[in-house]
Parts: structure tokens; C-alpha cells; sequence
């Protein structure tokens, strides 16, 4: 009867975050069939460990467990992907709306190449840009979640938004403007 509560009492409270720690999984191993194998793994830890959970908040919690569950499943088969680092300021949403064909072809085109741009930055950078940008966090709950100080956070956030700027920022013209 204890294990049907544990089990009740996990399913309500870890199940609502889901899809967050299936968005943050398939960011940082950038493959859903990845991310799908990550989440179920960290959803055993986080059951397994469920009695060390202290109710504060189940989400951060959880996230915290599969951020952990998602960097040891790189170290063990994309172990390169963590080494890379580097500089790396703001995201800015792309939002869809209107009727216009063509302004959605190039709003689709937009998300697409910031899809690839977030996906190419290392791995500290990707979780931090997802956790505040895609999933809504504070500095305090990304520094939670990673187990590092918020300068950290603040830091790999302004590195991750100034290599997306440098990425994303058309080239600048060279020369001056001559005739037209």
C-alpha cells in the first residue's frame, strides 16, 4: 500500500513536467529518440530517489535530474560535445501570426536557423538559453537546476545570447554606401 502511495504521490507531482524535461533533454542531446531514452532513464533516478524530494518544487527538482541524467548519458557517448566552450547576447522569440504565406515561409525559416544555432552551442550554453528562454526559469531556478552559482547562469546566458547574435546577425556590409 506504501509503494502504490509513493507511486500515486510520484505520478502526480513529476508527470505535469514531462514535457519540459523532454524539452530540455532533446536540446542538450540535440536527437528525440535521445532525448526520449534520457528522460525515461531520468525518470527512473527521479522515482528511485523520490524519497530525498522535500516538496519545495517538483519541477526544478526534476529538471535538476534530468539535466544530471542527460550530461552523464553525454559524457558516456558523446563525451567531445562536452569539451567544447567558448564566447559566446539576446534570444528573441520568433512568433507566427498572421495570414501572410510568404512572412510565414520566412518566420518558418527563422525558427529553423535559430533551432540549428542553439544546437550548435556546447552544452552549458544550450541548457541555460532553454531553461530561461523555452521553459520560463529564473536565474535562482536555472542555478538550482545546474548546481552552479546564478553568476554562472547570468555569465553562460550572456556568452550562449552573444554567440546566437554573432550566428544569427546578418553579415555586415563592407564598404560604405555608394550610389544607388
Amino acid at each position: 500500500m506504501q509503494e502504490k502511495d509513493a507511486l500515486k504521490n510520484f505520478e502526480r507531482l513529476m508527470l505535469p513536467h514531462l514535457d519540459a524535461a523532454h524539452n530540455l533533454a532533446r536540446w542538450l542531446t540535440r536527437n528525440d529518440a535521445d532525448a526520449e531514452d534520457v528522460v525515461q532513464e531520468a525518470f527512473l533516478r527521479a522515482f528511485r530517489f523520490f524519497a530525498t524530494f522535500r516538496g519545495s518544487d517538483s519541477r526544478r527538482w526534476l529538471l535538476a535530474v534530468v539535466r544530471n541524467t542527460c550530461y552523464t548519458w553525454l559524457r558516456q557517448n558523446r563525451a567531445s560535445e562536452l569539451l567544447q566552450s567558448g564566447d559566446g547576447e539576446d534570444i528573441e522569440s520568433i512568433e507566427g501570426g498572421g495570414d501572410d504565406p510568404e512572412e510565414s515561409l520566412v518566420q518558418s525559416d527563422e525558427r529553423e536557423t535559430l533551432r540549428r544555432a542553439i544546437e550548435e552551442l556546447p552544452a552549458e550554453f544550450r541548457e541555460v538559453i532553454v531553461l530561461r528562454e523555452l521553459e520560463g526559469m529564473s536565474y535562482r531556478e536555472i542555478a538550482s537546476v545546474a548546481s552552479v552559482p546564478v553568476g554562472t547562469v547570468m555569465s553562460r546566458l550572456a556568452r550562449a545570447r552573444r554567440r546566437l547574435r554573432r550566428v544569427l546577425q546578418p553579415p555586415a556590409r563592407k564598404g560604405g554606401a555608394h550610389g544607388v
